[in-house]
């Protein structure tokens, strides 16, 4: 039985209107992305919430981004940390993370976040080396996808037992189910889909919101 309600626009309100506290940085954040030509990339703001909500349900010390965009995840994730807790985040791009730091440095959680620009994969080995494995307790992948199956291969090297993987995007605006859709992507997406749904190293649970949310436990 197929039952899963429809996200209208008015339903999507009231939502956030029942729920989502966004204060003013997050706010502003939000809306000067919304003005960017990529703001397709933005995340949803409840979907950050989700992200807070379980770094603060999993105890989290040590969390890894891939994909930081202009930061609003990342913002959210830093402030559910405890104190002394780290966040590590990396991209490409220069003017995107730039509006990053602002946010992150008016929100006053700058000093819990270590930025690092550059390719993803070569950045997730750097932390290997330099940290070892099993050394994070939350990841969070949310950059390109035709490179998602390598970046979780990274990831759950780099997560602890017990930890937490989430993937964004894994429905792919419905892209994954369509046999014309056959870019880097797309391929990508259910590469990495079929490959969790095989994978004995977790306990996975695929969740039919915002684009697709699927969270993976390391056993």
């Amino acid at each position: 039985m197929r039952d899963q309600i429809d996200i209208t626009p008015a339903l999507l309100d009231y939502v956030r209107e029942s729920s989502l506290r966004e204060d003013p940085v997050l706010r502003e954040l939000r809306e000067d992305t919304a003005a960017l030509p990529d703001r397709i990339m933005q995340i949803l703001p409840e979907e950050a919430q989700l992200l807070a909500l379980l770094v603060r349900l999993t105890g989290a010390r040590d969390i890894l981004e891939i994909g930081t965009f202009t930061g609003y995840s990342s913002l959210c994730m830093a402030r559910a940390l405890p104190p002394g807790g780290r966040l590590v985040t990396c991209d490409i791009s220069e003017e995107w993370t730039s509006m990053a730091q602002l946010a992150w440095k008016r929100a006053d959680v700058a000093e819990r976040i270590d930025l690092r620009l550059g390719d993803a994969t070569a950045t997730l080995d750097a932390l290997l080396t330099e940290r070892g494995p099993g050394s994070f307790d939350f990841v969070f992948i949310d950059a390109d996808k035709a490179h998602y199956p390598q970046y979780y291969e990274q990831s759950v090297a780099l997560t602890r037992p017990g930890g937490l993987i989430v993937l964004d995007n894994t429905l792919w605006s419905g892209r994954v189910v369509d046999p014309t859709a056959q870019d880097a992507d797309t391929r990508g997406v259910r590469t990495v889909n079929r490959k969790l749904l095989d994978d004995e190293r977790v306990d996975l649970s695929m969740l039919p919101m915002a684009d697709g949310v699927t969270l993976a436990r390391k056993r």
